[in-house]
Formats: C-alpha cells, structure tokens, sequence
C-alpha cells in the first residue's frame, strides 16, 4: 500500500489579522491559519490566554521578521472585571477562592483608582503565566499548588478608561505596555476598591499600530484565503519611510551601512528604487549611520500580498 506523502508547503508571505476566538489557544489557532495557507513558516505576535479574544496578528513567511517588532509594541485591550469573586487564575479559567462584598460604586471613585494605576506601576506577574523558574513554566508549579516569589517588574499603563459598570461588574479600556498582566491589573483594582475580582472577558483591540477594525474570524480567513493576506509593512507605519536608489538598495540588501542624514525614528522602513519594501534599517548612534536590521528575502514565485502604496494608510 503506498504511504501518503503531504503535498510540499507553500512560500507565503504576509500578516493576517486574525480575530481570536474564545476557547482556542494562540498557537493553535497559528496552526489552523497556517493549514488555511499552506504556509511554510509562521508566527503570531504576542500569546493571548484562551478565554480572551481579539486582535492577534499571524506572520507567514518573511512577515515572522516582523512579529518581534511587534513583540515589543504596546497592546490596547477592552475588559471586564467580575467584582466579589476571585479565582485563582485571575480570569474564568480558574476556580473561584475567595469572595468579599463589593462596596458602593460610583464613576468618580471607580475613576479615582483609575487614576492611581496610570503611568509606570510595578506589577508582580501570575503564578498562571508562561514566565519561566527554574525553566519552567510558572503555570507549571502553579498546577501543583506550588508559589514561586515573582519580583514586581516595571510597566507602563498609557490609559485606563472606564467604559461602563454596574455595581458587580466594571467595563474598562487599557493601553499598555509589553509584559502587562491585564489580569492582575484587574485583581489590582479590585483590592483598590476594596473587594477582589476576576476578568470574565478580555478582547484585544491594538498591537502597535495595527487596529482590530480589519480583522476577521478563522471562518472569514477560510473564505477569503490570500484577499485577507496584509503587506509585510502594515505592521510597521509607524516607522519612518526611506526610499533608496537602486545602488543603495543593492548595499542595504549585502548588509553595508549608508551614510544618511538621522531619521525620525530608531528604526525606519526601506523602500527600493521601484518603490518595493524591502528591510528594516536601524540608526547606529555611535557612527552616525543607517545600517540594515532586517532584510526580507521574497522568492518572485511566492504567495504575497500586494505592496502597500505610499500614503495609502
């Protein structure tokens, strides 16, 4: 009997903005978008826990170049937080340890705590979290009842917004920057409020400066397959434009330095001389120079998505 030999994967390059569903674990939603494709290679940018949902860019091919760019952007996420119960996940995953009467709520108290939580705050992370002890998980020992000391880390809330509450439950929008615990910002606020809580439902709605506005379900995806599939630099317009001539492009695209004027940002997006995005360069301070940080190698047969064109954002 011949044994059944997978067809060979495809080159697919480009960013799909993928709605996350409830339930689905971001790896393995990662796995279905890439069986969607085809793909080869592929990568998402910033886990989200499986009861949230939202914005979770998928990276095929050269885009996975992007997703650590977007590793280090800042998220913007709408929550809500149960009051009264606490579970020892911090969210609706977990089992509920302790419950505490919620005292009466208004918008001015409720945005008074609010407001104490803006700006750089230190936050201990979960023992419910992929952080690593001992080259462990922190989940892992948190499954068998084991507490690991988690020093406090510096982070940044760059907005909390009170969208809406009732007198159990608050409805909130946060900005923040990478590495901030949501969950235990929730918790934190609770116990500013003098009660506890857990999030029943998290929806990420930024990463960097992509918006949840064009994002779609896996079933959207399954439907529209490559019309769905974003430029490599969608990701990055926050960056700095430079358009370079041919001879600069070829230096670039060898690893060499140009000698340019400083840009506006750290890093900036490089477009060839037929106007192709085609790197990310970075300013060297010391030598005052541009110098490449990544080159995006696109076989001419591959599966991508069209260029962007310039001012169409």
């Amino acid at each position: 009997m011949a044994q059944y030999k997978r067809p060979p994967r495809d080159n697919v390059h480009g960013i799909v903005l993928l709605n996350k569903p409830v339930g689905d674990s971001s790896n393995g939603i990662l796995q279905k978008v890439m069986r969607i494709f085809n793909a080869k290679k592929g990568g998402h940018t910033g886990a989200l826990d499986p009861f949230a949902t939202g914005l979770l860019p998928i990276c095929l091919g050269e885009a996975t170049k992007v997703s650590g760019l977007l590793l280090e952007s800042d998220k913007r996420y709408t929550a809500t937080l149960k009051l009264g119960e606490k579970s020892d996940t911090g969210d609706t995953e977990g089992e509920i340890i302790q419950t505490l009467p919620i005292p009466e709520l208004s918008k001015s108290s409720i945005e008074a705590v609010f407001e104490k939580f803006t700006g750089p705050i230190m936050q201990v992370p979960p023992m419910y979290s992929a952080l690593k002890h001992q080259g462990k998980p922190l989940y892992f020992y948190a499954r068998q009842g084991i507490e690991i000391e988690r020093p406090a880390r510096p982070i940044t809330i760059l907005a909390l917004n009170l969208i809406s509450f009732t007198q159990q439950e608050i409805v909130f929008d946060v900005l923040c920057t990478k590495g901030t615990y949501v969950r235990t910002l929730g918790e934190d606020l609770a116990e500013a409020l003098a009660t506890v809580g857990h999030l029943t439902a998290l929806h990420r709605t930024q990463t960097g400066s992509l918006r949840g506005d064009d994002m779609l379900t896996i079933e959207e995806i399954e439907q529209q397959k490559q019309a769905c599939l974003k430029p490599l630099d969608i990701a990055l317009q926050h960056l700095q434009r430079i358009d370079l001539d041919a001879e600069q492009s070829q230096l670039i695209r060898f690893g060499q330095k140009l000698d340019l004027p400083k840009p506006d940002t750290q890093l900036v997006r490089f477009y060839d001389d037929h106007g192709v995005f085609f790197a990310v360069g970075e300013w060297q301070t010391e030598k005052d120079i541009l110098k490449p940080k990544r080159v995006f190698n696109i076989e001419p047969d591959s599966i991508q998505a069209p260029q962007l064109k310039q001012g169409s954002l």
